[in-house]
This record gives structure tokens, sequence and C-alpha cells, in this order.
């Protein structure tokens, strides 16, 4: 079988993957592997790192710190910009440890702090200050990291860290040295915007030196993405307290662009600030918690001291995260999985509690879009356009506790800033395309969730969808396009209001933006219909039912771009990261129309087989992937099924080139995990899963709050990707659709599993040639 042929391809190159020099696993020591969890040690967060472009690897790092933390704690190896992450497994240096903001390889720092050990004579320029270390002495988990350093003037440095959301805990033991010292980067030479080093800009930092407090502060004002979105945010900064073990015995200032020290000098503020401080010869452990703030230095010293308060040892702080992992992760247990597919599964569960991102501390919050701070919860790093399409609804499963949290946030982004995030990262950034947080918010509202102002958040999606930006019909709005206010719905006045598409000659990515607003006003129907506005939700549901369709070639069978006159723009016009091939498939909300359209269900599926096996489907991209479950809504089950097979075994395994695209905040872990359970949210707001393959024998989901488990029983999966049957609580369904409702309360889905293409909702396919043979 095709499928099978590929498994033993995949068995092949991950053979050979894991040669890939020093990427043997080596296990944390004893006291760091506290509490016991199956899940949390099969985590490998190297995966998605491999590669040394954006493209090659899924943008991962292996940083340590809680679910959802506002800070993550990595090894340094290059300076992280827009498209570089500040660690490469290519590399064979490490420069410091990185506090690090960076949500996402496509996006900017914000407000980092780092930390760099050293022995001799003090090095504060990044290239001068790397030390050499080897993938065979690191030790890498959720909750506990370590290299052995080679010092440059002899001997070693043992760095180890651990992170809690708000502070980062470093452990650095000095052997055979000479004059140890710590330095703390405060500001840097930055890269605004750009991959670009002629693109060079300074952003202020400070440093302070208390040496009788054994403590280092400042602050640090870089924000890469600055110069895209309409917020200034001109009070932003990232705060920090730095707290040594050992008494100072030396301190002073730095300059990262010249390294010129001076010793003694306790204050510093400028455009590539350090200090340092150093200790007795005889010092040999240093250990130093740095608390972090966007609010103040004051409130970084209260992170750090509610967070690891004095006393805590570093293990301590490392068995504290890790049972914040494994109250999530051991809630899932497999059955049938092999020890990578574990690896592969329990890393996309990792991945995916990550963003957004804690942005509160203390019952607080600084907001970037009126610069004041406020109390409440609040969360950034919200990559929407890739997560509203799985990952979202994953953590409405294993997350729930988070989803009122996150929703308010986005909503006193609204009432700050005038309008909801489409991708912000402190503020907004303008990046993709759409307005998804309507989304967002239609299927939390759908799924239960109302511990926020129903009527606000009705107030906010409403204003997405009927208020066009300023100079709507002057600004194209491309990509990270600068000095623009708001893009929100691009084109809403122009054109797409009122003839259903938005003008390619007049907005980028036009064909894009018409589907995403298409599904948009679908998220946006459904809300109101939630709240009883129903003349509002028939008028969006109408739209949302036209607008793909203004786009639609009768000609060619294909979605297409238009002028603002109707023209057609040509094929190749009007895409965001996919083509007309991807796009035609994304009217998620009327699949029924589309098939109708393409001349019904045969027709359907022979033009899905032609996306496929013309390699078409590009996996690395969001727009992709539902693709291969819209067979099973055209009669055509087990089509759906070997393909999200061979999704799965070409896109995802256990080594650092793990992920085939970005990882995207969560999105293609969320694929993966979904597939693996075998269904998928095709169409999120409708609370409607699409049945595919499930991957192992049995999987148990221990779902917070439920008073049942999740059960999903599929014998012989791993060998077997067909459906013959399934039961949902008991009862024979023949409809490749699980509701929501039968999935958020526990129960018991069982798959009887078969080697070869069955009839089951596959009816399309009776009396044909199935594309795959024995």
């Amino acid at each position: 079988m095709f499928w099978q042929h590929h498994l033993s391809v995949f068995i092949l190159s991950l053979s050979l993957l894991s040669q890939y020099p020093g990427y043997a696993k080596k296990s944390a020591p004893d006291a760091f592997r506290q509490p016991s969890s199956n899940a949390v040690d099969h985590v490998d967060s190297l995966i998605g790192n491999g590669g040394d472009s954006p493209n090659g690897s899924g943008g991962m790092i292996p940083s340590t710190a809680p679910p959802f933390a506002m800070t993550r704690w990595v090894a340094q190896t290059r300076q992280n910009y827009v498209s570089v992450t500040p660690y490469n497994y290519t590399d064979s240096t490490i420069h410091g440890f990185q506090g690090t903001h960076q949500p996402a390889i496509w996006m900017g720092e914000s407000g980092q702090v780092i930390v760099a050990p050293g022995a001799g004579d003090v090095e504060a320029v990044f290239e001068a200050r790397g030390m050499k270390f080897s993938h065979d002495d690191e030790i890498i988990t959720p909750s506990y990291y370590s290299a052995t350093l080679q010092a440059k003037t002899g001997g070693t440095i043992v760095a180890e860290q651990s992170a809690t959301s708000r502070v980062g805990h470093l452990r650095f033991t000095f052997t055979d040295t000479e004059k140890p010292y710590v330095l703390i980067e405060a500001s840097r030479a930055s890269v605004m915007g750009s991959a670009d080093p002629a693109n060079v800009t300074h952003p202020l930092g400070a440093i302070t030196i208390d040496p009788t407090r054994r403590e280092v502060t400042g602050y640090n004002k870089e924000r890469q993405d600055f110069i895209i979105g309409p917020n200034p945010a001109p009070s932003f900064a990232g705060y920090f307290v730095a707290r040594f073990s050992e008494p100072i015995e030396e301190f002073g200032t730095a300059s990262n662009s010249d390294g010129f020290v001076s010793v003694g000098e306790a204050q510093k503020e400028g455009k590539r600030t350090s200090g340092y401080v150093r200790f007795a010869d005889e010092v040999r452990i240093v250990e130093v918690r740095i608390g972090v703030s966007f609010i103040s230095i004051e409130q970084a010293r209260e992170n750090l001291d509610s967070e690891i308060p004095d006393g805590t040892t570093l293990e301590q702080t490392a068995k504290n995260v890790r049972r914040a992992w494994a109250e999530k992760l051991d809630r899932i247990q497999l059955e049938g999985a092999s020890d990578d597919n574990q690896t592969v599964f329990y890393t996309a569960v990792f991945h995916g509690l990550q963003y957004p991102y804690e942005q509160s501390e203390g019952g607080r919050y600084y907001s970037g879009y009126d610069d004041a701070v406020h109390e409440g919860e609040s969360y950034t790093g919200y990559s929407i356009w890739d997560t509203y399409r799985a990952i979202w609804t994953w953590q409405m499963l294993l997350a729930p506790e988070r989803i009122n949290g996150m929703v308010q946030s986005m909503l006193q982004d609204y009432r700050e800033g005038g309008w909801l995030p489409m991708w912000k990262n402190i503020v907004e950034t303008n990046i993709m395309v759409g307005t998804h947080a309507d989304s967002l918010i239609a299927e939390a509202v759908l799924k239960g969730f109302t511990g926020f102002d129903l009527e606000l958040a009705y107030g906010a999606v409403h204003k997405d969808a009927t208020v066009p930006p300023e100079n709507d019909w002057t600004t194209s709005y491309f990509d990270r396009e600068e000095n623009v206010g708001y893009e929100v719905r691009a084109g809403l006045s122009s054109v797409y209001a009122s003839n259903g598409w938005v003008a390619n000659d007049i907005h980028s990515e036009s064909a894009s933006r018409t589907l995403d607003y298409a599904y948009d006003d679908y998220a946006t129907s459904i809300l109101a219909s939630l709240l009883n506005k129903s003349s509002d939700a028939a008028f969006f549901l109408n739209r949302s039912l036209v607008a793909p369709f203004s786009i639609f070639n009768n000609d060619t069978g294909f979605m297409e771009a238009r002028n603002r006159d109707g023209s057609w723009a040509g094929q190749d016009e009007g895409w965001t990261e996919g083509d007309m091939w991807a796009y035609t498939f994304d009217v998620v909300h009327d699949v029924e129309a589309l098939i109708t359209r393409r001349g019904g269900n045969k027709s359907f599926v022979e033009f899905l087989d032609q996306h496929f096996d013309g390699g078409h489907n590009d996996h690395t991209n969001e727009p992709s992937h539902h693709i291969p479950y819209l067979y099973s809504l055209a009669g055509a089950a087990s089509k759906t099924q070997e393909r999200v097979r061979e999704i799965a075994i070409s896109n995802y395994n256990s080594t650092i080139r793990g992920l085939s695209g970005n990882e995207d905040c969560g999105q293609m872990s969320a694929w993966y995990i979904f597939s693996a359970l075998g269904f998928y949210p095709v169409n999120p707001v409708s609370g409607d899963y699409v049945v595919g393959s499930p991957f192992y024998d049995r999987v148990t989901i221990d779902l917070p709050g439920k008073p049942k488990p999740l059960v999903i029983t599929s014998r012989g999966a791993s060998t077997k990707p067909y459906v013959a049957s399934l039961k949902i609580d008991g009862k024979q369904t023949d409809t490749p659709i699980i509701l929501h409702d039968q999935l958020v309360n526990g129960g018991e889905i069982d798959f009887v599993m078969s080697d070869n293409p069955t009839s089951w909702a596959s009816e399309t396919l009776v009396g044909c040639t199935f594309r795959v043979q024995m």
C-alpha cells in the first residue's frame, strides 16, 4: 500500500536523522526528574529547531518555563531578530542565557535580559564572550537545562537554568577558572523589523549595581516590532532585578560595542549597555535569580520575591516547573504508541501550551495601547491568523481555565486601543489578514465560556465586521507595511461590503482577505445568534455565504482575485502564504456549496486528488491544514484517512527537523494532536470535528473539571489506517462528524480499524478504483 511505503521511508529517514551529530538526548539527573512523568520525559524541545534558515525549521527553541510563561529562558547561541531565534542547534558557542519574549520566529524580540557567565577579563561584546559547548553535554527538558561551557581562559563553567513565568533561575559552577564573573546585558544593537545587519538602531537600556543588596537592576526598551503596527507604546520596557547568591567583590559597567569596562561604575545608561559583578576566586558556585516585569523595577522585585523567594534551590524551582507541565501532559495517556510516537505527540502538546503568553503580573499589566498600567489579566503573543484554526480549540479542551482570561485580555485590548488584536506582540503589529479574534470569541461563547462581558465582546466583533480602517481606499496594507494605522478588515469600505470581494488593485492579498472576511462574518453571525441578535445573525450569515463565491471563477473552477471593476486579476495574484489551490478549498463554513460549485461529490473528490497528487498541498503553511479532511465531507472518508497519515509521516518526526514548517504559536502541533486523536476542527466555530484516522490503540484524556475521561479506542491503528466503523458512547454512527458536546464532558469514542479502505462514510467511492493498492 502507498501508506505502508511511506511508513518504511519514514522509518529509514528517522534512522538517518537520529545519527545527526550530538542528537542523542541526555537525561537529566534524578533531582531534576521529579515528580515522575513519562509524558514530560518524552518532550523534546529541540524538535523544530534544526536548520539554519527560518524555513528550515519550526522556529522553536529549547526554553525552560511553565505553560504560558511571560518569559522563557534559553541558551543564547546567536543574536535573535525577526526570522532568527536565540538558539539554533547548528551553532557551537553559547554567548549567554536570555530571558526572551520573542513569541515566534517571524516576530521581534521585546524587552529581553541576558545573563552571561565568564572568567578572566570581562567580555561584553557578543562575539567575544561566546564559549564553546558540546551537545553531548547538554541536558534539555521543559523545566531544566544545562550545558558545559569551555571558559576562554581555561577551565569550565557548568551553566544550569530553570524558570518560572516571570523569574529566571540560573546556577553557574566554575571549575579550574580564574576571576569568575557574571555579566548582565541591558541593551544591544538591534535590527528592527529586518534581518539586514546594515539596518541597525540602538535601543536604550540602563544598569544599576547595588553590591550591598547583591542586586543588579535595570531596564531594556528594545521592541523590534515598533516600526510596524499603530501603537508606539512609548513607555514600554522590560525591567529586571537580578539577585546573586554570593557576595560581590568587584563590579562595573561595560560597553557591548567596543568592550570598554568601567570598573567600580555602579550606573550606566546607553545604547549598548551591560553591567558585571565579580566574586572571590574561591567562589565556585553562583546562583542568580532574575525577576522581570513590563511594569517597573519594583514589580520585577515583587515577582522575584513571590515566584522564587530567597532560599529556594534550583532543584526546587525546576521541580515546581516540571509539576506544572506534568499537570497538563499527564492528563493524556497513550497506548500503542512507540517511543518516537510519544515524543512527537507530547512535544506537540508542550508546544501548544506556550502561547499566548502571560502579560499581567500581580493582577496588573502594562498596556501599550494607552501607555498605562491597568488592573486585570492580560496575555500577548496572539498569532491569531494561525491559531484560530485548531490550537485555540485544543486549549479549550486541555486548558479551559485560561480561556476566559484570554478573551478578557482581547477585550481589554479593544477597550484601550479601539480594536481586537490580529497579531499582538506586546501591542498590535498588523501582521497577517482577517479579524480572526471574531472566530476565537464566537467559538468560546459557543462552547460555554462566558466569564467576560458578552455585550462588550459582541460590540468588538461587530465593529470588526462593519467599520473599515482609516484611509481604506488609499492604503494597501501589504505585509509589514510601516507607518499605517490599524489594518483590521482592509477593503471593507472599498468593495467587500457591497460587491463581496476585496479589490486586488486596491489592497494586497485581496483574495485571501475576501475568504478570511467571509469566515469572520460567519463567526460574527454565530455570535449574534448565540446572543439572540437575530437580524444581525441573518445579515452576517448571508454575507459570509455570498462573499466566497464572488471570487470563484466558473471558467477555471478556482478562487481568483478580482479588481475593483470585477475583472480577474490573475491566478497568482492576491494570496497570502498560499495559492489558488489552497484557497479554493478555504470555504470551511460552507463546504457543501463549494462541492456543488465543483460539480458534486465525485468531481470534488477528483479535484482533491489533483490537489494532492499534483504536489499542491503545502502543509508547512496553515491554509492547507484542513484540506485532507474535506474528502470526508464529500463522502470519501477513506481518502481523508490515508491523506492524514501521509501528511503526518511526511511532516512530523522526533528529530530536530521534526516540524516541516514554522510552529506558528502551536498550530502545526495542533494539527498533529487532533489528527492523532482521529478528528479535526475543520470549521472551529461550528463545534463540529471531522473524522480522520486515529494513530494509536487508545488515548485517555482526563479533561480538567470533567466527571469522566474522554477515551478514544482504535485497536491496531498504528498499522491500520482505515476506519471500518465508529461508535460514540456506544451508538453506531455512519456520519464522519463528532460534536463538541460528545467530547467535552468525557465519554467513549470507539473506532474499528482496517488494513484496507472500507465503505464507512465513503459512499462516493463505491464502485470506484481506489487510489492505493496492496
